[in-house]
């Protein structure tokens, strides 16, 4: 009984939430509404700013869906114009996409719409170079459109990532980022690590890194990294294939303290000077690593930069 109750209750609360389901309009996948839109993009990628006015009310409006301001009182039509005409004059191969797989849709609401109004909600990349700066822009964003009974676009609230518009902003400037060393402790661990390894103390040179470490070829897939343990097999098989007759710096390291981010990370030049053991065949490789390191010293990522082809042919 106790079991048939339980089932009772469960079916009235699966009939209570489909009963509370009610339509409120209809979303189309068609629509003139949608074509109107499609013109106004068009007309916005030209740089025709009096056909794009031309689609926008006197009392038009454009909101920052992201931004953060009480009471944002938007920006008005001709503001709004200036600004899509930036994009225009600013970027080279300006285009504004439909986002890969989306499609615009048009809604028609009944409640609470007593003016028929249309919102067209749109999912785009914006894309371009920037002229001055060089930054790429290939940007997702989603839009929506409010439109009057009479075809005309009322409002539009954007949504998207502000952060290259800041890059472009911050790139018009020089600024310091960090500070350069040529001596420094991290620096004295990179060496320390690249002897170990040319005298094949695997674990000395392996004890300068965290446990956690990531390590990337650049002649690997891209994306790919191996682990700590990966590596290790993987530099004794090089110890074998391979004598180290030794391993010599060239120039000096790097060592860059950034202050976006705290990165830190020495850059160094090496040439390596091999006899492949399989023919006795002298190689000298000329070698490139960044190295990435904790607060604590220790390396936690390393990428190794070689033609891999001197090795093998």
């Amino acid at each position: 009984m106790k079991k048939l109750l339980l089932l009772s209750l469960a079916f009235s609360g699966m009939i209570t939430a489909f009963a509370q389901k009610k339509e409120n309009g209809i979303v189309y996948h068609e629509h003139p509404a949608i074509n109107l839109v499609d013109e106004f993009i068009k007309a916005t990628v030209s740089g025709d700013s009096a056909k794009m006015a031309g689609y926008l009310t006197e009392d038009f409006k454009s909101f920052n869906g992201t931004g953060s301001t009480y009471n944002d009182p938007g920006t008005a039509k001709l503001p709004f114009l200036k600004l899509a005409m930036r994009y225009k004059r600013e970027l080279d191969y300006y285009a504004i996409d439909p986002y890969p797989g989306s499609y615009p849709d048009a809604v028609e609401y009944k409640k609470d719409n007593k003016d028929g109004e249309v919102w067209v909600q749109t999912w785009t990349l914006l894309k371009g170079v920037h002229k001055a700066t060089g930054v790429k822009l290939d940007a997702a964003a989603h839009r929506l459109y409010k439109l009057t009974k009479d075809s005309k676009i009322k409002t539009i609230i954007n949504y998207s990532n502000g952060k290259v518009l800041d890059e472009i902003g911050e790139s018009h400037s020089n600024r310091t980022n960090g500070k350069i060393f040529n001596h420094h402790e991290n620096i004295n661990t990179v060496r320390k690590a690249t002897y170990a390894f040319e005298k094949g103390d695997l674990d000395k040179s392996l004890s300068y890194y965290s446990s956690d470490a990531r390590f990337t070829d650049i002649n690997s897939e891209l994306g790919k990294s191996a682990t700590t343990k990966e590596i290790k097999v993987a530099w004794q098989k090089f110890l074998n294939d391979f004598e180290i007759k030794s391993i010599d710096m060239i120039g000096y390291p790097d060592y860059l303290e950034y202050e976006m981010d705290n990165g830190r990370e020495v850059l160094s030049w090496w040439k390596y000077n091999l006899v492949r053991k399989s023919d006795k065949k002298e190689i000298v490789v000329p070698m490139h690593f960044s190295n990435s390191f904790d607060e604590n010293g220790k390396i936690v990522a390393e990428v190794a930069y070689y033609s891999e082809s001197l090795l093998t042919k």
